[in-house]
């Protein structure tokens, strides 16, 4: 087995580096392996512009050695980028359809980790969410969900039928956030191989 050595994590809409859990995986990574190159940028709230951003920080990893986890839309855009790069993915409770659902949120948004902290979500961000839509996922075996059953903001049937090839944790109950999150984290760095 070939350890990871670039790891990448994407946070949700109206979230930050400073959610709960990416600020754990900062940690783990601080802790466990310091070698590990490892990226939690700050994503701008145009979807085209996070892919950019995301592309640049990462197109000299090798594919083959790097790891993304993603959070709801950041679950989105990690199979958009675990689609494009072949690499590995975990997904917790990943966004299925955001230009669907994120439709009703145009206008000035608030981080939920810094509520003085806006934004805001213009019209155009939906088709650009449209535009990184993936089809059928062409290496399932790669991509791991962990899926809430209580997740409050999106439909645990929808995330399971769109990741059905993949490797799925279904939860009883949780939450949108999994604040359980570190009840899973030993089956996330066995499958991201960290």
């Amino acid at each position: 087995m070939t350890r990871t050595t670039h790891f990448l994590y994407l946070h949700g809409f109206r979230s930050s580096p400073a959610s709960a859990k990416a600020r754990r995986m900062a940690q783990w990574v601080g802790d466990q392996r310091p070698d590990l190159r490892f990226e939690c940028p700050q994503l701008p709230p145009s979807p085209r512009e996070a892919m950019s951003l995301v592309h640049r920080l990462t197109q000299d990893w090798p594919a083959a050695t790097m790891a993304v986890m993603g959070s709801s839309l950041g679950g989105f855009y990690a199979t958009h980028v675990a689609q494009q790069r072949g690499c590995r993915a975990a997904l917790l409770n990943p966004a299925v359809d955001p230009a669907r659902d994120l439709a009703a949120y145009i206008g000035e948004q608030r981080c939920w980790q810094n509520p003085e902290e806006r934004f805001f979500f213009r019209p155009e961000f939906v088709d650009e969410l449209r535009a990184l839509q993936v089809g059928a996922l062409a290496h399932p075996e790669r991509l791991m969900a962990v899926i809430a059953k209580g997740d409050e903001l999106l439909d645990w049937h929808e995330m399971s039928a769109r990741y059905a090839g993949c490797r799925i944790k279904l939860l009883e109950g949780s939450d949108h956030g999994l604040s359980d999150f570190d009840d899973h984290l030993p089956d996330l760095i066995d499958f991201l191989q960290l």
